[in-house]
């Protein structure tokens, strides 16, 4: 089946060999992913594309082939972790998804959620009322709901939870990477202001013949301020979740932008910015920054520049208490706004390619937020936001 589907691919003018074909073989065989149709993609992207330019093509060639197939806080705890417990891959097919209605919103889940903890006494697998594991029921894990609140589940599979009762861990984004490629930096480039600060240590050559001249020859050394980008940059970064597909693009982005700039202050966020921003992933739950803080301490000269996929439930955006992670009093659209009320210059970038966007309800929400100012996480889209921060 999959000679079949490496065949498609070179027909399709994807460069792809022998060589890296075993290595995908050799990885199932291993059992480096588990056996889902989410997870073959993930390791056949990777071991069969080597160039991003043909991204696009492997997709479509990959949703063509293997179309129809089923896929290879407080209030929660005293839920028995018998309940939740994964016994079994559950798998469900399109049409098994399509039937399974949604509850119609997060209140009237977290009203049923309570509910349920007071009347359940017992294990529950396979179902769509109780919470537990395997089925179609919107508490639990390892199941499938298009709206539902996932408890003990390691990760995401369909990215359909509007709310997730268990602590995770994210990874802070590596700036001492080194880059494979230049053009990121070059990119970032257009964004450049020059100005003299600091400490005069530098030769100034010019000056220094010119003054040794006027004193009859005698040596008059003449120096300057190092010559540095004035542009001050504000990076708040989306970690976790969905942009754990997009770990590698972000940091070469984040390496290249404290390369480029000196004056750079970054913080992280979780789908949507809130009342509080972390910069250490590792202690986000007790080294916390007050957004109000943030939005005090740094002036509107500085740019400022959202990375993430604006993937998530609209709820995040939109209602308070929407966070998958907490119950937030305000809505992400009042904090975005009031970012954007303050730093005048800013744009989103957006790793996820832009042939998506149309089918992301979140992502279209948070562009319109964003008077547009969205750009790809391309060279050409670096590009537009640089010329569009520049202004």
């Amino acid at each position: 089946m999959l000679i079949d589907f490496f065949f498609r691919l070179k027909d399709a003018k994807v460069p792809v060999s022998i060589k890296e074909f075993l290595m995908l073989m050799e990885g199932l065989r291993q059992e480096v992913i588990n056996p889902t149709l989410d997870d073959l993609y993930l390791l056949a992207k990777l071991t069969l594309v080597k160039d991003e330019r043909y991204f696009d093509r492997f997709d479509r060639v990959f949703g063509e082939f293997f179309k129809g197939l089923e896929s290879l806080g407080d209030l929660f705890k005293d839920i028995p972790k018998e309940w939740l417990e994964k016994r079994f891959d559950r798998q469900f097919t399109p049409e098994e998804m399509a039937a399974i209605e949604a509850m119609g919103g997060l209140d009237k889940l977290m009203e049923r959620l309570k509910e349920l903890l007071g009347e359940q006494k017992e294990r529950h697998e396979g179902g769509s009322k109780w919470i537990g594991s395997g089925g179609t029921s919107p508490f639990g894990n390892n199941g499938f709901n298009p709206e539902g609140v996932r408890i003990g589940q390691e990760k995401s599979n369909h990215r359909r939870a509007v709310k997730v009762w268990d602590q995770r861990q994210f990874k802070d984004y590596d700036d001492q990477l080194e880059l494979g490629t230049r053009n990121i930096k070059v990119a970032l480039r257009r964004l450049r202001r020059f100005a003299r600060e600091g400490a005069q240590e530098e030769l100034d050559l010019d000056n220094t013949i010119a003054s040794t001249a006027r004193n009859a020859g005698w040596l008059d050394l003449k120096l300057r301020a190092e010559r540095h980008n004035a542009v001050k940059v504000l990076m708040l970064m989306d970690v976790g979740g969905s942009m754990d597909d997009h770990i590698k693009r972000c940091e070469e982005l984040f390496s290249a932008t404290k390369t480029e700039f000196k004056h750079l202050e970054f913080y992280y966020f979780h789908n949507c910015v809130y009342d509080f921003l972390w910069k250490n992933n590792n202690r986000r739950h007790t080294e916390r920054f007050a957004t109000w803080d943030i939005l005090r301490k740094y002036n509107s000269d500085y740019r400022l520049i959202f990375v993430g996929d604006a993937t998530m439930s609209p709820y995040e955006v939109l209602q308070p208490g929407g966070s998958v992670e907490y119950n937030n009093p305000e809505a992400g659209a009042v904090w975005m706004r009031r970012f954007l009320d303050h730093f005048p210059r800013a744009a989103w970038l957006n790793p996820e390619p832009e042939h998506l966007w149309e089918y992301r309800q979140s992502v279209d929400i948070i562009k319109k937020i964003m008077e547009n100012r969205m750009y790809p996480l391309t060279i050409e889209g670096l590009e537009r936001g640089m010329r569009q921060l520049s202004k």
